[in-house]
């Protein structure tokens, strides 16, 4: 296996467009980042801001048509995915790459055992026979905590609870210990014990098997104690991109520091209203000439509106997509006025 200087995955200018009614939708629109090996990634953003459909692209899942990677580069291990053939990329997804999809319940088969589920990942990748992948799977269930899994692993999906079925998802994905595992909301729709749970499930899986991941979610609390580095994402565009403990120090993004107020704090006094960034996000297919995000921003100026904003680089490992990068970093950090 290469070393490529540590790199895992690098992505390069990737575009992913859909052709629809109302006309092209870029739904991921020149972005670029790339992920060490071991390290964990936050894509962060509001909802129909291009983060899934940038990572179903890395792993050649997007449905053509509508939908087709029209540029850029994706090199795994040094291994340019967008030339491979599809049967080499099915070889590789689920061994070397694996995804934990957002709802369990839609990405397991209701009509099939947990056990026949789990047994096809290994005997399609690590040509395991029935007995081996059987106990594999109950090996598996008993890593992401599931109790008593030599009986739970014949039953069927709808007898177990969201949470336990997340686990079976993150099980299903960690079968074959993949380089590369890319975790899309996976504590949507579960409530705060088990979201903790599975979450620290991650980061433990994580440093076992020496997993590179990159975590989706729309909640920049979730990925505050998980991730070495964060890439916010807006209307198919990285916004800005740095170390975690930088982003949220001294984030240097008007989106940013929205997404940052939004963030419940329990230090508020009780009946203190949340905050939320005002207006919608915008329609990809028909974007404004200017900058994406002016319409919402607190400190907009004509310019915004006029022309789309320069990615300014703030130091070697932090970046953001706006006019006044570095004046809103200088208030950050308590340089501004």
């Amino acid at each position: 296996m290469s070393e490529q200087n540590g790199k895992l995955l690098s992505v390069t200018d990737l575009r992913t467009y859909f052709q629809t009614e109302d006309g092209v939708v870029k739904a991921v629109d020149g972005i670029s980042f790339e992920l060490e090996k071991g390290e964990t990634l936050g894509i962060v953003g509001e909802s129909g801001s291009g983060k899934s459909v940038a990572n179903l692209s890395i792993m050649r899942l997007i449905p053509e048509p509508p939908g087709k990677i029209v540029s850029g580069d994706i090199l795994f291990d040094g291994v340019d995915v967008r030339g491979l053939p599809l049967e080499k990329v099915r070889d590789m997804r689920g061994k070397r790459m694996a995804m934990i999809f957002q709802d369990p319940m839609t990405s397991l088969n209701p009509f099939l055992k947990i056990s026949t589920q789990l047994m096809e990942v290994t005997q399609l990748h690590l040509g395991h026979n029935k007995e081996q992948a059987y106990k594999h799977a109950i090996d598996m269930l008993r890593t992401v905590g599931i109790p008593a899994p030599e009986k739970r692993i014949d039953n069927y999906p709808h007898e177990f609870s969201g949470g336990m079925r997340q686990r079976v998802m993150i099980a299903m994905a960690l079968s074959c210990e993949p380089e590369l595992l890319i975790a899309d909301e996976p504590t949507t729709a579960l409530d705060v014990t088990i979201q903790a749970q599975i979450l620290e499930l991650i980061k433990d899986l994580r440093n076992d098997f020496g997993t590179s991941v990159i975590l989706i979610t729309h909640d920049l609390g979730v990925v505050a104690g998980m991730t070495d580095k964060i890439i916010v994402m807006y209307a198919g565009k990285v916004f800005e991109k740095a170390p975690t403990r930088e982003l949220f120090k001294n984030p240097a993004n008007p989106y940013t520091k929205g997404l940052l107020k939004s963030v419940p704090d329990p230090a508020h006094e009780e009946g203190t209203p949340l905050y939320q960034i005002p207006g919608l996000p915008p329609d990809v297919a028909h974007l404004p000439p200017g900058c994406p995000f002016e319409e919402r921003c607190e400190r907009a100026e004509d310019i915004c509106k006029n022309e789309f904003p320069p990615f300014v680089q703030i130091n070697e490992n932090h970046h953001s997509l706006c006019h006044f990068a570095k004046e809103v970093y200088a208030e950050s950090t308590g340089g501004g006025e």
